[in-house]
């Protein structure tokens, strides 16, 4: 087989694959690894003069591609699925760059044939018959192609006379508002024109889906333009819309625009399914458009393809002055990777990896309408390309009349921090669920009416990432366990509000962008600070407040907030379980602060009680000084007469001394000290303010948890077990000693009273009343015996 092909594309394809073996092997040396940390790769240095060998380039490439990474961060980063057919696309851009050194005459044949062997095959697999296609690298750019090829086709003189036709009679390009973000400000910077000459078009808002374009004010729109001398260009419309995945309209659209002669552009995810075998009829539409645009990267999981726009068009000359079509044969092998790929996987093969996309959306789509609180937005329940739904609490799968009236209130929600509530909770949904299975491919999208949503588009993922159907069942598990967190997260969000309220000394701080239970401050007041120490102060009491409750061994998690745009000197409360007990937590966020506040100011009142300590110490011993000068007299403090006269007469002083009491404050002489030979102990200290919470708890049970009995199963339960205790003190043998059976039975009697809650002394007393006479005796019987 060797000997049939060229020698240099055999080394060519040799190459490849030996270089994409090497950047596709992750693992590397450890002493590799070790030298990297020493090399500063990220500067740029200068060129070696004896060059370098292919190897030592490519190992530059892949410590590029990867960096230092962690292993955490190696893990979470995840490259793109290139199979032997991304391979094949690989070869055709080596190929290419192979092919164009060949003479001009046998480089023409060879790329017509390439491109209409490519134009071919892409019109009869998406059912655009007798089209012509343009391969380019920014899929914005075949759209780009379209308006100037029909402003040649609408101005006659435009070759000629240039911006003087159109400001003589101003152009109009109509795009939904739920088109691509920024894709009408590209189109004018490009073409030179003023904002003015794109009209947005709004959805519906009344009948229909709320993401297709509305058609009947699109005519009146039109009808406007027609009548202030304007002239109606183009209208780009969407099968799939960036967003949701809706189609718009496209057969009505067709009639509109052929009333007008204006040309209709498609472009969208839903184009793919033109190749399966079941097409909707709102896609189908598609084929009669003028243009349209496809992403065959994306779907087949293709790197470094072109995108491809079909469009219809019988003027070779103003498709070629529009860009459409060039006459230079190097520009022709942009569709040789495209080629190359297309014929690797066949016929069968395209269609698979798009049927395998559908299946993967259809089947999340029936599992999610069995979950309640998950809202779904989909345009076609059978066969929906792409899922979007949202966590939503006043939604059930089970109330399927009420869907109209929640999705108004969706729409208009009376109160307008649920609206952020609920977008922040589903940005944290999606973040969650793109993180658990990373081979989903879910993402977070932000719709005009529905607000965030989570977002499954398989044929924009799928074959990139190699997702299957049981990254699907997973994702469905995983947000089965996170809809009992967001609901109870939901619920207990206002409880706690006002129990932070209530509580004196918390302030609670409204954050509706966190996904949490809340967020709290300690609040800290002290009239005799300014505000830069008094905010000092704040700080580090919160800081240290957050410390001990995240020692705590509980299921919360306590941090500072996000990194950008959070409160600051605050505690944020992430997700809850339903089990939580707010009143406990709260609580013990108070205790815990006022702890730490009194622990400071204790720590501020002893340095200021040393310090005064000090100046009267020294103040008593200067005074000290003073009054034995009086007391010796002036001749002992002479030098040499002072000595003589203490010969002769010497002078007894008392040993006199100050000592500190910092538990009291005060100084004390140290006279008794000197008499009973020891130090005295002083007063005793007071206690070290700590938290009155006591509660008990039960074996396993973590702090912050409530417990799931009722008080009253909770009260019955007490009751029977004080009789059965009654009852096993009777089976127990009468031969132990008076001592030994004393101690046990009036410890068990102290526990029992310990446990039994007040409110439930009636329930016991009713019961031991109901007990037999011949219990009663026994009972009696071993209180004569103690």
């Amino acid at each position: 087989l060797l000997k049939m092909v060229d020698p240099t594309l055999a080394e060519m394809g040799k190459n490849l694959n030996e270089a994409m073996k090497m950047l596709e092997d992750n693992q590397r040396k450890v002493e590799e690894e070790n030298e990297k940390k020493y090399v500063r790769k990220d500067i740029p240095g200068p060129l070696q003069g004896s060059g370098q060998d292919m190897v030592s380039i490519l190992q530059l490439v892949q410590n590029l591609m990867h960096g230092e990474e962690e292993e955490e961060t190696a893990q979470a980063y995840r490259l793109q699925n290139v199979g032997e057919q991304g391979h094949m696309a690989l070869l055709g851009h080596s190929l290419a760059a192979y092919i164009s050194v060949l003479d001009r005459e046998r480089l023409r044949k060879l790329t017509t044939r390439i491109l209409s062997d490519t134009t071919l095959w892409l019109c009869r697999l998406f059912r655009y018959e007798n089209g012509s296609a343009y391969y380019h690298e920014d899929d914005r750019e075949g759209l780009l192609k379209i308006c100037r090829l029909v402003i040649h086709t609408r101005y006659e003189d435009y070759t000629i006379e240039g911006f003087n036709v159109l400001y003589a009679k101003q152009p109009v390009i109509y795009i939904s508002s739920a088109a691509r973000t920024g894709l009408g400000q590209a189109l004018c910077n490009q073409l030179g024109l003023p904002l003015s000459c794109m009209c947005r078009v709004p959805c519906n808002t009344m009948f229909g889906s709320q993401h297709q374009m509305d058609v009947a004010l699109l005519d009146r729109l039109i009808k406007d333009d027609v009548e202030s001398g304007k002239l109606p260009l183009l209208l780009v419309a969407n099968a799939g819309t960036p967003g949701a995945g809706h189609t718009d309209k496209l057969g009505r659209l067709k009639e509109l625009c052929e009333q007008y002669n204006m040309w209709l552009h498609v472009e969208g995810v839903n184009l793919a399914t033109l190749a399966l075998g079941y097409v909707s009829s709102s896609v189908l539409a598609s084929t009669k458009c003028d243009s349209m645009t496809l992403t065959l990267g994306s779907w087949l999981g293709l790197p470094a393809v072109p995108a491809v726009t079909l469009y219809r068009h019988e003027d070779p000359s103003l498709s070629l002055a529009a860009g459409l079509t060039s006459s230079q044969p190097v520009e022709k092998l942009r569709a040789l990777p495209l080629w190359l790929s297309l014929q690797y996987l066949g016929h069968d093969g395209i269609v698979d990896r798009i049927k395998h996309a559908s299946q993967l959306s259809q089947r999340l789509l029936e599992n999610l309408k069995n979950l309640d609180f998950i809202k779904t937005s989909v345009e076609d329940e059978l066969s929906s390309p792409v899922v979007v739904f949202k966590f939503f609490q006043g939604y059930s799968s089970r109330d399927q009349t009420s869907h109209a009236a929640q999705a108004s209130t969706l729409q208009h929600p009376f109160v307008s921090n649920e609206r952020h509530i609920y977008d922040t909770f589903n940005q944290w949904l999606g973040e969650q669920l793109a993180q658990m299975v990373p081979a989903s491919g879910v993402d977070v999208v932000e719709l005009e009416d529905e607000g965030t949503c989570v977002r499954f588009s398989p044929l924009m993922t799928s074959a990139v990432l190699g997702t299957e159907i049981q990254d699907v069942d997973q994702l469905v598990d995983c947000l089965k366990m996170k809809i009992p967190v967001l609901t109870s997260t939901l619920q207990l969000r206002e409880e706690f509000e006002q129990e932070v309220r209530r509580t004196v000394g918390l302030l609670y701080i409204e954050d509706v962008s966190w996904p949490g239970l809340g967020v709290v401050r300690y609040n800290y007041h002290s009239d005799g600070k300014d505000d830069d120490k008094q905010e000092k102060e704040l700080e580090k009491i919160n800081t240290e407040l957050l410390k001990k409750l995240n020692d705590l061994e509980s299921d919360l998690t306590f941090s500072l907030g996000p990194e950008f745009g959070g409160q600051k000197n605050c505690v944020y409360i992430g997700m809850v379980a339903e089990d939580l007990d707010v009143s406990e937590l709260v609580e013990t966020i108070a205790a815990t602060g006022r702890e730490i506040e009194e622990n400071s100011r204790l720590l501020e009142n002893m340095t200021e009680v040393v310090r005064k300590g000090i100046q009267e110490a020294q103040l008593q011993l200067q005074k000290a000084n003073e009054e034995r000068l009086l007391e010796e007299g002036l001749l002992r403090q002479i030098p040499v007469v002072g000595s003589v006269l203490n010969w002769f007469s010497p002078f007894q002083a008392s040993a006199k001394g100050r000592t500190f009491n910092l538990t009291a404050g005060s100084l004390e002489s140290t006279e008794s000290t000197y008499v009973s030979k020891a130090q005295g102990t002083g007063t005793t200290p007071p206690p070290t303010p700590t938290s009155s919470l006591a509660k008990q708890r039960l074996p396993g049970q973590k702090i912050f948890k409530r417990s799931l009995r009722s008080s009253d199963a909770f009260s019955e339960t007490s009751s029977i077990s004080h009789c059965d205790d009654l009852e096993k003190m009777d089976q127990r043998p009468s031969a132990l000693p008076l001592g030994q059976e004393q101690g046990p039975l009036e410890t068990e009697k102290a526990e029992e009273q310990k446990e039994v809650p007040q409110g439930v002394k009636p329930d016991t007393e009713d019961t031991q009343s109901d007990k037999s006479p011949h219990d009663c005796a026994k009972v009696e019987e071993h209180d004569s015996q103690r």
